[in-house]
């Protein structure tokens, strides 16, 4: 079974366009969803007489690889330890975003928006409650976005079905017999406000939606459309979705998960494996229809001279062949999909930070694409519209109980790099950093900038201003002469030392 046989076993609502049926049944791929549909259970071979095809047949064995790939991506880049530095011209900005970013847990969403748009695209609304920042991620399958010959979004809508329960939620009248009747829910984004539309039912074809006035918010008159657009793996433009991070390799990984199970249920077979018995005419037994004897020596089957027994089993070398043959669709699948190849029973403890990015190769170069789409495209705009939120909003957005105004200019990422490096690599660099400061070819705050970056997690801005600090301090400066002083005296004690001790020997 390959990826369009399966994908028609995938249940979805027929009633959405064609596009929002392929979002749908990717998602179910990256959920570990996709062998939902089928009805049989592996170990289901005969209904009613009737032999089941394995390609209707639910694998035993899922290895979910495509999600596995998926999640260290966004791990790596956007991972406690990945997440970028916020650099503006306006210092007050860059601190205003940070401190956002930690109240509006924005990595962790960011992080959600990597997985959930995986599959092509995702959608982030920005959202001000009582003028603080609310941020949210939005299954891109239910929503139709309208570009505007410029490449701005000019409207987003989102319809999807809910039942006649999640009516009565809302507040809205609808029939008891109704609880379990689907409706289609709407709201849409423009320049200038939100609509919601009145629930119908989706059996109504006829329908025209009408907004409910009551379930409609005030205008916000942002001027612009609070969602940022996200196309995976590709730069922004007016088309709904990127490409599929995981789509190529679906076939490959529906082959291992059926390699595997059909390798599982050959082993139980070969640990309980089945009698044949070919009785003669003078069957000892009793006849034909005797029934066959179980257990070990003590219970030994005995045959007329013309009889046969045998037991159908699988040996060792089949199943180590299909152990290999997994092997090397593992690899196909990682190498499709740009994913750590790397085994962890090969890794030994000592590893510096460029040795594990040369091993993970492959995941690097998958992130660095990713950092284009999520990162310097769809990070840096959803920064861009927070700073717009506090233009517009009267009295600005709050950030830390206060309410600012921040100023986009010169808005930048810096990112730290994927691996951290180790104390060895750490002591290299701050070496070498001091003999080039000491040269005089390179200034005291680029240096601080660079091994900042390079230890991760640390804002250079925020280090320089406290080696500033340091600096003008004078009881500290003279604690670490006395300190430098005293030891250069014991260094030039110890090779004394080591003199003297070398002239009484001689």
């Amino acid at each position: 079974m390959d990826w369009q046989e399966l994908k028609k076993t995938i249940l979805v609502t027929d009633s959405l366009p064609e596009r929002a049926k392929e979002l749908l049944r990717l998602a179910a791929v990256r959920d570990g969803r996709q062998y939902d549909g089928i009805q049989y259970g592996f170990s289901t071979e005969y209904v009613a007489g009737n032999y089941i095809p394995l390609s209707q047949r639910r694998p035993s064995v899922q290895t979910n690889l495509c999600r596995v790939v998926v999640e260290d991506a966004a791990a790596l880049l956007f991972g406690e330890s990945h997440w970028p530095t916020i650099k503006a011209e306006n210092e007050g900005t860059s601190t205003g975003l940070t401190s956002i970013t930690s109240h509006a847990h924005i990595p962790s969403v960011m992080m959600e928006a990597a997985i959930k748009g995986s599959v092509g695209s995702v959608a982030l609304l920005v959202e001000a409650v009582d003028n603080e920042i609310q941020i949210s991620t939005l299954e891109s399958a239910y929503l139709t976005p309208v570009w505007s010959a410029s490449g701005q979004l000019e409207s987003v809508t989102q319809q999807y079905q809910i039942t006649g329960a999640d009516v009565e939620a809302m507040g809205i009248s609808s029939p008891p017999e109704n609880r379990n009747v689907s409706y289609w829910y709407r709201r849409e984004w423009t320049t200038t406000e939100c609509r919601v539309y009145a629930p119908w039912l989706v059996s109504d074809t006829e329908h025209r939606p009408s907004v409910a006035a009551d379930l409609t918010p005030a205008p916000h008159g942002l001027g612009f459309v609070p969602i940022v657009w996200v196309r995976n793996l590709a730069p922004p433009a007016r088309v709904p979705d990127g490409e599929c991070t995981f789509e190529r390799a679906i076939s490959t990984v529906i082959e291992g998960d059926y390699l595997l199970s059909q390798s599982g249920r050959g082993l139980k077979y070969c640990s309980d494996p089945k009698l044949v018995l070919k009785a003669g005419g003078g069957d000892p037994a009793g006849g034909e229809e005797a029934p066959a004897s179980q257990g070990g020596a003590a219970n030994a089957i005995v045959v007329p001279p013309d009889g046969d027994a045998k037991m159908l089993e699988i040996n060792g070398n089949a199943a180590s062949s299909v152990l290999e043959q997994w092997r090397e669709l593992r690899a196909i699948v990682l190498e499709q999909l740009h994913g750590n190849r790397a085994h962890s029973d090969k890794i030994s403890s000592g590893q510096s930070g460029r040795a594990m990015e040369m091993m993970c190769q492959s995941l690097v170069w998958l992130a660095d694409r990713l950092r284009l789409c999520y990162g310097e495209g769809a990070l840096l705009s959803l920064y861009r519209m927070i700073c717009d939120f506090s233009i517009a909003l009267d009295g600005g957005i709050k950030v830390g109980g206060e309410s600012v105004v921040l100023d986009a200019s010169g808005l930048a990422l810096e990112w730290p790099p994927y691996f951290p490096p180790t104390d060895g690599e750490l002591l290299q660099l701050a070496q070498g950093l001091v003999t080039a400061v000491h040269a005089g070819i390179l200034s005291n705050e680029t240096a601080c900038s660079l091994f900042a970056s390079k230890i991760g997690g640390a804002d250079p801005a925020t280090e320089w201003a406290r080696v500033q600090e340091d600096l003008a301090n004078a009881n500290l400066q003279a604690a670490r002469k006395r300190d430098a002083d005293l030891a250069k005296g014991d260094r030039s004690a110890a090779a004394a030392g080591r003199t003297q001790t070398h002239q009484v020997t001689a």
